[in-house]
């Protein structure tokens, strides 16, 4: 929904809307993201994170205005999140990217972080309980509560 508000939120000229997934199918299962710097206050301290995320989506594929809008939102730093495969490396291609987005884009922020939109769910893994496999330093919380203690902590 968000996406397509980009007009009425200050510094999201770059965000894309989001559409139907190249597969032409709905995505449900686990994905690999990669938390990249970004000035966004809910993933602050979470960047270089190498983490798994669920995704439930038909419509997640981010489509830009202009071809060389993505290498400019990455360029500009408002990229928070990218589908990475298993060598740590942008998903270019299904099944790593389950949606066709260029260079793996999943999430945004805006520039001054306020605003963060993303296609995976990162609220359906924010407790070890809730991952097929978690190593055992996790304790009972997931990396992914990190995002809601720093919205709550700005709150503050």
């Amino acid at each position: 929904m968000f996406s397509n508000l980009h007009e009425l939120i200050a510094g999201t000229e770059l965000w894309p809307h989001f559409v139907r997934n190249r597969v032409e199918q709905f995505e449900a299962r686990f994905s690999l993201v990669e938390v990249l710097p970004s000035p966004s206050l809910f993933l602050q301290g979470m960047e270089g994170s190498r983490l798994p995320i669920a995704i439930a989506h038909g419509e997640g594929r981010a489509e830009f205005r202009a071809e060389a809008d993505a290498a400019a939102a990455l360029e500009a730093g408002v990229v928070a999140l990218r589908f990475v495969d298993h060598f740590g490396q942008p998903a270019e291609r299904y099944p790593a990217n389950p949606n066709g987005s260029p260079s793996g884009i999943t999430g945004l922020t805006s520039r001054d972080g306020r605003f963060t939109i993303l296609m995976p769910h990162p609220e359906r893994v924010f407790r070890t309980v809730q991952h097929s496999w978690h190593p055992e330093s996790w304790g009972k919380d997931g990396p992914w509560l990190r995002l809601f203690r720093n919205a709550r902590r700005w709150l503050e």
